[in-house]
């Protein structure tokens, strides 16, 4: 059965002023994430990945359309609950590692951190054991691989508790090396049934994705399903 939409987006466009004009982001974008599973946002350099992806994780408000997240419109939302929303049920990964953590705390504390900040609270030992990072708690962040500090950060999302998980071209800023245990870390994550929404024109990453949302110059061409390959053509559902 297919999954419920977590979110669900109805002619979402962005605009940026530029010195030259208003430059358009993203336009017309009509699509539905479901709450489990990999969803890919790929796309060449410029084709408004990123940017739909700010939208989706509530950084960035559309000029024109709607999105919903869990049945609730988050245009009609204040500033505050926006950010109150972002802060419970969002776990936001950027794609240079050290952006994602505070260096002044060590790995454990980077975690406590994270759960303080969403009112909750963890047991780090478990979460880094988790992520294949055990006997690093005590560590400076500095001691950690590029891609030990990305797999940190998806496990302060984990520590957080957050329902979704969106990350911007996690794995750009590594080594193969270092980015096969961030491909590991989100196959461990999907596999515990988050909804984890990537972009990203790694092709390996968009692999592993259920759904894979190719995007080109700001519009969406369609939607590709893993199990079955076959596309969903404009306004994708």
């Amino acid at each position: 059965m297919p999954s419920k939409p977590i979110f669900q987006l109805r002619g979402i466009g962005v605009d940026y002023p530029t010195p030259a004009g208003v430059v358009t982001g993203v336009d017309d974008i009509t699509v539905d994430i479901p709450a489990r599973g990999m969803t890919v946002l790929a796309g060449p350099s410029g084709s408004g990945k990123s940017t739909l992806l700010r939208v989706l994780g509530l950084l960035e408000r559309p000029a024109r359309g709607t999105l919903t997240f869990q049945g609730a419109d988050t245009g009609r939302l204040r500033h505050t609950e926006r950010r109150a929303l972002r802060r419970d049920h969002l776990g936001l990964v950027f794609q240079n590692p050290p952006d994602n953590l505070f260096s002044s705390l060590n790995v454990a504390d980077n975690l406590r951190a994270a759960a303080e900040s969403a009112r909750t609270e963890c047991r780090p030992d478990d979460i880094l054991r988790q992520l294949g990072l055990d006997g690093t708690g005590s560590w400076r962040i500095s001691a950690l691989s590029g891609g030990q500090q990305q797999r940190l950060a998806f496990g302060c999302a984990l520590a957080r508790r957050s329902s979704v998980i969106l990350a911007d071209e996690p794995t750009s800023q590594l080594d193969e090396a270092s980015a096969d245990l961030v491909l590991d870390t989100l196959r461990f994550l999907v596999d515990q049934d988050f909804a984890v929404l990537v972009a990203s024109h790694d092709d390996r990453l968009i692999d592993l994705g259920d759904r894979i949302a190719r995007l080109h110059k700001g519009k969406l061409e369609r939607v590709e399903h893993a199990a079955t390959n076959g596309p969903e053509r404009g306004g994708a559902r």
